[in-house]
């Protein structure tokens, strides 16, 4: 059971002062967390791309490899690159260059994006939304598999028998495939034989649990083996010495952040209410103290199959010391009973 942290980066009004800190020191900040992930024996840290004002990460693999060298053992992934407005030549070259830095690290989370900014920046149409994603992956699959590259499509010029450099550490470079629980996308990741990644940050939990299977019997019948594939969860969450603390420092910037997309998307206020109903056990959001948080993640790995848990923070603006102690949390005090209790469940799995 692997256990990360993710983050977009968000340089969003301070929920309490209204402050709103730089771009660049935002970054600098992200490259301190990572650094502080592996220290503390994190997994996996991912950082997501979006090209607007509110988010500083346009390009994930930079961040990336601005930690990549302060790190000895954590892995690093995009969380996810926006690939139907992205060049897969590019993608493979910059992921590459990343699991060159960090000595075989790299990621790349493939998705489509549940943000648009990039497809105007870029000169893409929307109404190719699916159309772009399906070639764009075939694409850059294909570079994984072969360094000399043939291929043709209807929105990016053909390459002819062109080499694309430099080639990855890892063999093949890992390319996950991030679905906020799209069924296509889940069959997609199975056929193909991908790991996936569920952005599980609304509902019940264990209502994803038949999206897993979904994936799984996709794979099986495409040949694959299932026991080697792995499915991630990226969902919202903070964590402090009490649930109590924990839930007044997470809520005003997770009400702010949520509100702010809830005007722009047409979704209803964000209470309150809302915000302790989904923090309950069988909720979405991860906050609390680290036995709270351990527990609920281990109920996603028992009911679910989730053998990646990604903790999201923070949402919106929140103070960086705050978001350190949390990291700090999570790899001293949630990480170890998670894994210590989900080893114990297998093995009585197998022995039942």
């Amino acid at each position: 059971m692997e256990i990360g942290i993710s983050t977009f980066v968000e340089t969003t009004p301070d929920p309490q002062t209204g402050e709103v800190i730089s771009h660049a020191q935002r970054i600098r900040e992200v490259v301190e967390e990572i650094v502080l992930a592996d220290q503390i024996g994190l997994d996996i840290f991912g950082v997501g791309e979006h090209h607007r004002k509110d988010y500083a990460a346009s390009s994930p693999a930079i961040v990336l490899a601005a930690a990549a060298s302060q790190t000895k053992r954590i892995r690093l992934t995009s969380a996810v690159t926006v690939l139907s407005s992205a060049d897969p030549v590019r993608v493979f070259q910059d992921f590459a260059t990343l699991d060159a830095i960090s000595n075989g690290r790299a990621e790349i989370m493939a998705g489509r994006g549940s943000f648009i900014e990039s497809f105007p920046l870029f000169g893409y149409d929307l109404k190719d939304y699916d159309e772009l994603f399906d070639e764009k992956l075939e694409l850059l699959l294909n570079i994984r598999e072969s360094e000399v590259v043939n291929w043709s499509g209807k929105h990016r010029p053909a390459i002819h028998n062109r080499g694309v450099y430099p080639r990855p550490v890892q063999d093949p470079l890992p390319v996950w495939i991030g679905s906020g629980g799209n069924t296509q996308s889940c069959v997609r990741a199975g056929l193909l034989g991908l790991p996936l990644v569920l952005a599980i940050i609304g509902g019940r939990p264990v209502q994803f649990a038949p999206l897993v299977k979904l994936y799984q019997r996709a794979a099986e019948r495409a040949g694959h083996d299932v026991s080697k594939l792995t499915v991630a969860s990226h969902s919202h969450g903070f964590i402090a010495e009490t649930t109590d603390e924990a839930a007044e420092k997470f809520f005003p910037s997770t009400q702010q952040a949520m509100n702010v997309l809830g005007r722009e998307r047409g979704w209803g206020h964000y209470s309150r209410e809302s915000f302790d109903a989904a923090r309950s056990f069988e909720g979405a959001l991860y906050v609390g103290d680290p036995e709270t948080v351990a527990a609920k993640i281990v109920h996603l790995r028992k009911n679910v199959g989730i053998t990646r848990f990604m903790l999201h923070c923070p949402v919106g603006t929140m103070p960086h010391e705050d978001v350190m102690k949390s990291i700090e949390l999570l790899g001293e005090e949630v990480a170890p009973r998670v894994r210590d209790e989900v080893a114990k469940w297998e093995a009585e799995q197998g022995n039942s």
